[in-house]
């Protein structure tokens, strides 16, 4: 059986790594797909159980050069620590100091006499290395992971680096060996100081990068927050106090004026007003009573509660929120895919041109001091950090930005996509409308009088699903009538239900449903009268004989209108598909500006429907409610569904709105548009930088007097990232 796990990752640090892993994880025998996530720092992983478990894979992850932290359970943002910001600071303050030391004398500032190289050469090059360990010291962790990468064959960022560092710092020891033989003019071929300040910026970039990260897991993480932390339940009569992970399903829990819902469930006894708002979008309190659902989060207002405990830890509305923006942002959308190719090969041929270069220098008759310097300088500037951020960072970002506006995308491709879309395709009821239906009218052809004929047909009604036996059941309810026995219920998709009462047979359904029972409708102008009208019509037949037709009027969606009309305005087509009559079709249709419509389908022709688009060549997106459009979401290039956060998971569907909002399609195509954009702009800088830089670092315009050294190659690939990561973050 495939089994799907998302791990917390310890030890990447660029996309060479991210990209490296998820490599050596794919070739493994038993795992299925593997996503590695640079900024979550976690990674999807598809496995066949039967012959893998959580342990192999963790080692599988270990023999990769990383290390798994455990199965991921939440968004962690870490706030620098006071030490660690103490430690930055003590190394800034002796970066300053080293690069005084060390460059003092070149630009003429005055020099302490004990450590001047020209006058005291020993003592200078015994504080160079002094404060040179120090850096080492402080920068071991990025030394360790590179050589563990390069030994495992996935270099990465660290392994250029590391390279870089070393290799400065054994030249620098020979060199330190000739000064104290006495070769004073050795104190010129040392590279202590770029060694211990490639090291520094390096932090330097990680320290900025990690708040940066940190910012765009904030929107995510502000769903979890909604929950309390803990909650009151009642144990054979008594109130106790425990932890959300101490709650138990079928736990009778309590909630007072003021407190949020600790967990999904029913209630059970007690009456209030809450406010779901973060989830459905409604901005009313709903009131709610015995027998009603609560949402963990939602914030009770004035009643007391008693709720039976149903969805609890990983199944609770907000952790399926949670899971699914944090599995959307480990996919990998098509330009990321792009991105993380060239960062695969890109380590390994900067490292070959370095050592082409060193060796070019060497034969060209130049001093080994000045190879060895652009050897450094060429790793130093190529690191791919700012080609590994920036798609990945970008997505995050838009990911948490989706999410904030109740917009939840399963997959980065589908972000990547949304720009594409030029016909979406709306089904009616529960979609452009409310679908909180209501009995308008009705014509009765029968002996019996409407409450009773209503009392039949709600009976029946009360077994379906779709949104027009709640306007039955809601009749039922709001006027006090008892429901009969059914026997033999039955679903006819697409067209309607059957049932018996007291073994006589009734049916209900639209004018389709007739002609499967051979019933003859003399009814057509009663029908059409009710359509001009704007209703849904439901014909009710007994005994073959149809004996009512009801009108069911739906409400359409204050910002429908809108919609439509900004979508027409950026060029989108829009159509309505529904299995609805024509006529009523048609009278929503063009209340809220809608020209094409397709009336009277079937679930089943739905999907042919949206094939037939897409084979005309159109980039079709599919909106509906996510119960009987499930074959047209899924035929849809993107699916989705407009949900009231009940149900988040919806299979069918690449999005789900869970705020119920129609607008929220326009962000996403807003959204994909401004992602795409950035993650272009980010690509650019991020190639044009290292296309531009390593001839640089190789020499090749030192003849005009450009050129710079492996301090400044540093700064300079710390100027790249800041720069992709400040992009990037424009995003919010």
């Amino acid at each position: 059986m495939i089994r799907k796990i998302i791990l917390s990752i310890d030890g990447m640090t660029c996309s060479a790594c991210s990209n490296g892993l998820e490599k050596y994880l794919i070739k493994q025998k038993g795992i299925e797909t593997a996503s590695v996530n640079l900024i979550m720092a976690n990674s999807t992983i598809e496995y066949d159980d039967t012959v893998l478990n959580q342990e192999k894979i963790e080692e599988f992850v270990k023999q990769a050069g990383f290390k798994s932290l455990g199965e991921f359970k939440e968004i962690k943002i870490e706030k620098k620590s006071k030490k660690e910001k103490i430690i930055f600071i003590i190394f800034s303050i002796l970066a300053i100091i080293l690069m005084y030391i060390s460059m003092g004398h070149m630009l003429g500032l005055p020099v302490i006499d004990a450590i001047n190289p020209h006058t005291n050469p020993i003592n200078y090059t015994y504080t160079l290395l002094i404060l040179t360990i120090a850096f080492i010291i402080y920068g071991f962790d990025i030394l360790k992971n590179g050589y563990k990468n390069l030994i495992h064959l996935t270099p990465n960022m660290d392994t250029l680096v590391g390279i870089g560092v070393i290799s400065s710092f054994l030249y620098s020891l020979y060199s330190m060996y000739m000064i104290i033989k006495g070769e004073h003019s050795y104190t010129m071929d040392l590279y202590f100081e770029s060694a211990a300040i490639v090291i520094y910026f390096i932090k330097l970039g990680r320290y900025i990068d990690g708040i940066s990260k940190d910012k765009t897991k904030e929107a995510i993480q502000k769903l979890v927050k909604i929950t309390p932390e803990t909650a009151v339940i009642k144990v054979d009569g008594i109130e106790k106090e425990v932890t959300l992970d101490e709650i138990n399903k079928g736990d009778i829990v309590i909630s007072r004026p003021g407190e949020r819902i600790a967990v999904d469930g029913e209630i059970i006894l007690g009456k209030a007003h809450l406010d779901e708002s973060f989830i459905t979008g409604e901005s009313k309190p709903i009131s709610k009573e015995k027998g009603g659902k609560v949402i963990a989060g939602s914030i009770n207002y004035d009643g007391y509660l008693e709720y039976k405990a149903e969805k609890i830890g990983k199944d609770s509305t907000i952790s399926e929120i949670v899971k699914l923006v944090i599995e959307a942002s480990n996919t990998k959308a098509p330009i990321a895919r792009v991105a993380d190719k060239v960062s695969g090969y890109f380590v390994p041929a900067v490292i070959l041109i370095a050592i082409i270069t060193f060796f070019a220098y060497l034969i060209l008759g130049q001093s080994f001091s000045s190879a060895l310097s652009t050897f450094v300088t060429i790793l130093v500037v190529a690191c791919p950090c700012s080609l590994g951020l920036a798609t990945p960072l970008a997505i995050v970002v838009s990911e948490g930005k989706c999410a904030s506006k109740g917009i939840l995308v399963k997959k980065s491709e589908t972000l990547e996509n949304a720009q594409k879309v030029n016909t979406i395709v709306f089904d009616k009821t529960g979609t452009l409308t409310y679908g909180k239906l209501k009995i308008s009218e009705i014509i009765n052809y029968s002996d019996m009088d409407n409450e009773k004929l209503l009392q039949i047909v709600g009976s029946i009604e009360a077994k379906s699903t779709h949104p027009i036996g709640k306007a039955f059941t809601d009749y039922l309810e709001e006027n006090k009538i008892e429901k009969i026995q059914i026997e033999e219920f039955e679903n006819i998709v697409g067209l309607g239900i059957t049932g018996k009462i007291k073994d006589e047979k009734i049916i209900l359904g639209n004018s389709k449903i007739l002609s499967k029972y051979n019933v003859e409708n003399n009814h057509i102008e009663d029908e059409e009268n009710l359509a001009k009208k704007g209703n849904s019509i439901i014909y009710a037949v007994k005994e073959n004989e149809i004996i009512a037709l009801i009108g069911v009027n739906d409400v359409v969606r204050e910002n429908a209108k809108e919609l439509i009309n900004n979508l027409n305005k950026n060029k989108i087509e829009t159509i309505m598909l529904t299995g609805d009559n024509e006529k009523t079709a048609e009278k929503i249709a063009k209340t809220i500006g809608i020209t094409k419509v397709i009336a009277n389908v079937m679930p089943s022709e739905k999907a042919n429907m949206i094939k037939k688009l897409k084979q005309e060549g159109k980039y079709v997106m599919m909106c509906g409610d996510g119960i009987n459009d499930s074959p047209a979401l899924a035929s849809a290039d993107i699916g989705v569904s407009v949900n009231t956060g009940t149900d988040i998971a919806m299979d069918s569907s690449d999005v789900i709105l869970t705020k119920n909002d129609l607008s929220a399609i326009l962000n996403l195509i807003t959204i994909s548009k401004k992602t795409i954009k950035n993650i272009k702009q980010n690509l650019f800088w991020a190639f044009f930088y290292n296309s531009l830089m390593i001839p640089v670092a190789m020499g090749l315009f030192r003849a005009i007097g450009i050129y710079i050294n492996p301090m400044l190659a540093s700064l300079a690939m710390i100027f790249s990232s800041i720069t992709v990561i400040l992009n990037a973050l424009r995003l919010r």
